[in-house]
């Protein structure tokens, strides 16, 4: 346990911070899924549509510092080429 004050906010302030993001890397994680569920249907109007919804959540990630820039990144363009590639 911190001894001091400040350290004990400090404590607190991680965890709630570290809850916000293990939802949030969920909720990511669950629409890369989806997506990835409907593009292997076929489905190429579905599949463009749940890969807006799933750029938009990984943009607000980052917005929001839960996930870094280049690592988002990376999973646009992997969702991309899977849409290319004949969803």
């Amino acid at each position: 346990m911190p001894n001091k004050k400040s350290a004990e906010k400090r404590m607190r302030s991680s965890a709630a911070k570290a809850e916000r993001n293990r939802g949030v890397k969920s909720r990511v994680r669950t629409l890369e899924k989806k997506f990835r569920g409907v593009a292997a249907e076929g489905n190429k109007e579905g599949a463009v549509e749940a890969m807006r919804v799933t750029v938009s959540a990984l943009d607000k990630a980052v917005k929001n510092g839960v996930l870094n820039r280049s690592t988002v990144n990376r999973k646009k363009s992997r969702l991309a080429k899977v849409i290319a590639t004949g969803a």
